[in-house]
């Protein structure tokens, strides 16, 4: 996707880009794949021509063809595609930004990539919370969402990275919650019909994902995996999405994505501005949530102004793990309010993700 700003990397000179990847031959090996005993899936992919096409710059490159970016993420998913090639096919999309087309093509490969979790008919769909960036300023407040929502009787599946750092991931949370992350697709689908709450690490959820997420720490910056992961959709039949954006222009590319790409947008999501990129009602304000489904976009909560006069929102004293858990449990013993943005947003899911009788 596009934005309307240039980021750091736009703004470096070209020599700059080739010698991070040239530095990065004699490091650890960026083939982020092990071998397969598949012949076909082993065969190294070229990717000079697409190279050509998307590696011109934020105003001279061009966007492949549904065909073409399906076949090159693909093979970059199974370790088809030399280091070099494919630092720079990663570093040229950072730079140009992924179409509507580009990304749909990318998803549909990420999903051929892993076996969905498949869950037994019931009176809600599985809800999927996407978790990747954690907390730096604000509690991370993720996994009261999911709790609370499982309280409702809605199966949620929080999936997202263990460990980021400078930031309190979900995963943490959960763990002093002595809640223990699950270990294998059936065990997801276990504890979702056990305790409609499971969280998944990328790796269970989806390894070949992971091993190009991982890449962020290697190369210093997010590449389009870390926008595949936060559309995923790992249900079959296909659950509700939270999505959230953080910069403006995501909204217009996620809203054309699930608009004009039905497979994409199975099963619809709910659609916001993220705190500090999670998908978790600000407990500053109210934020404009979309429902996404069936190619059409409709507004459920409308943005409302913050009022200087609103009343303080009560939130543990710290952001760290182990108080933001010790508040999570106090709100569920009911010893304190849950926050009204929060209040509004389980509500809002329960409403949407209700099956019809």
């Amino acid at each position: 996707m596009r934005y309307s700003h240039r980021t750091a990397i736009q703004q470096r000179p070209l020599n700059t880009v080739v010698r991070r990847l040239s530095a990065a031959r004699n490091q650890v090996p960026l083939r982020p794949m092990t071998h397969s005993a598949d012949t076909a899936t082993d065969t190294p992919f070229p990717c000079a021509r697409f190279i050509k096409e998307i590696g011109r710059g934020p105003n001279g490159a061009r966007a492949l063809t549904a065909d073409d970016t399906r076949a090159l993420y693909t093979a970059m998913l199974d370790g088809r595609v030399a280091e070099l090639e494919l630092g720079a096919v990663l570093l040229a999309y950072r730079v140009k930004g992924e179409t509507a087309d580009e990304l749909a093509a990318m998803l549909a490969g990420a999903h051929a990539s892993f076996e969905p979790i498949r869950l037994p008919h019931g009176a809600f769909r599985p809800v999927s919370i996407p978790s990747y960036n954690g907390a730096r300023k604000q509690p991370n407040l993720v996994p009261l969402l999911a709790l609370l929502l499982a309280r409702e009787g809605v199966p949620v599946l929080v999936h997202g990275v263990t460990e980021d750092p400078g930031r309190v991931t979900s995963a943490e949370i959960f763990t002093h919650l002595q809640i223990a992350h699950v270990r294998s697709h059936a065990d997801i689908e276990d504890g979702l019909a056990e305790h409609r709450l499971a969280f998944a690490s990328i790796d269970v959820l989806a390894p070949k994902l992971a091993r190009l997420l991982a890449l962020r720490r290697r190369m210093g910056v997010r590449n389009s995996t870390h926008t595949l992961v936060k559309i995923l959709q790992p249900f079959a039949p296909a659950g509700l999405r939270l999505v959230n954006y953080t910069h403006p222009p995501y909204r217009d590319s996620l809203t054309q994505l699930f608009n004009t790409h039905p497979d994409a947008a199975a099963g619809g999501a709910l659609l916001a501005r993220g705190t500090e990129g999670e998908a978790v009602a600000d407990t500053r304000r109210q934020v404009q949530v979309d429902w996404l489904h069936d190619g059409v976009c409709e507004t459920r909560v409308p943005h409302e102004r913050s009022s200087p006069d609103a009343p303080e929102v009560d939130l543990p004293e710290a952001r760290d793990a182990l108080t933001t858990a010790a508040w999570i449990g106090a709100v569920l013993r009911g010893e304190a309010p849950v926050p009204s943005a929060i209040e509004r947003q389980v509500e809002l899911i329960v409403d949407v993700a209700k099956i019809p009788v």
